[in-house]
């Protein structure tokens, strides 16, 4: 199985019009991929918080039409990174988008876990609730975003729930990317899953990104990991690793917490 993670600039000099039509020609580049990533609010940059609400279109808007062509075009599966979702009831989400090779709409994940404490994306933006599996014929994925990346307790019940590859789009300041390579890694092998974590590059309202897309297996094994600047990481990945590195190594279950409701005494 072949990943393409497309680490994307995006320069505020750039409009959104135009940064569409440039990912849909870097994923249409990818069509000897079975699967493509784009990074998280790669429309507006995910620290241009002035930008949510002008950018922000339904879920079947511009962003959807185009990616969902050049899945198409591509004959790939595609997840494409995630845009400002206005509800019809005017909230907005951080939203992304799946796509099957034909084209279709595969899963909408909005995100969980909105980064900013009081400012930010986590008071511009709703929060989602719903976990998000997509089965592809090779293995399933679990999809989160960015902030998620910090809370195992999400990607845990993800495995719960079948996946064996956890793609994670992200917008992640550079002053942060030890964490960010630090996590992808912890994700991976306290999941004994392959963990595809795909960054931009530039700078986001005067925040420099992280880069440094990164694919590591289910062993902690960094397969591939990209530089500081705009890039397309490819990668090979075994499917049947997963559950090979859960055979060899039955950590799973041996579980004791999170099976079943603790005992309460008192």
């Amino acid at each position: 199985m072949r990943a393409s993670l497309i680490q994307m600039t995006v320069d505020e000099g750039e409009s959104a019009t135009d940064r569409r039509q440039r990912a849909a020609a870097l994923v249409r580049a990818q069509s000897g991929a079975d699967l493509v990533v784009l990074p998280e609010l790669w429309t507006t940059g995910a620290f241009a918080y002035e930008e949510f609400g002008r950018e922000a279109e339904p879920l079947e808007g511009p962003t959807y039409e185009a990616m969902a062509k050049a899945a198409s075009d591509a004959g790939v599966w595609l997840h494409a990174g995630s845009i400002p979702e206005r509800d019809p009831d005017g909230t907005l989400y951080n939203t992304s988008l799946v796509f099957s090779p034909s084209g279709d709409l595969a899963a909408a994940y909005r995100k969980i876990h909105r980064f900013g404490f009081d400012q930010g994306e986590a008071v511009l933006m709703g929060a989602g609730r719903d976990l998000v599996t997509v089965r592809l014929p090779e293995t399933t994925l679990g999809v989160a975003t960015c902030y998620d990346l910090r809370f195992p307790e999400l990607f845990r019940s993800l495995v719960d729930a079948g996946a064996e590859i956890l793609v994670i789009p992200a917008g992640w300041p550079e002053r942060r990317r030890a964490h960010w390579t630090l996590l992808a890694q912890a994700r991976a092998v306290e999941n004994q899953a392959f963990v595809l974590a795909c960054g931009t590059a530039g700078t986001h309202a005067g925040v420099p990104q992280a880069g440094h897309s990164i694919v590591v297996d289910p062993w902690g094994e960094v397969l591939a990991e990209a530089g500081a600047g705009e890039e397309v990481l490819t990668v090979d990945l075994d499917p049947g690793k997963v559950a090979a590195t859960r055979e060899q190594f039955p950590a799973l279950k041996d579980r004791m917490l999170g099976l079943e409701p603790p005992r309460r005494h008192g």
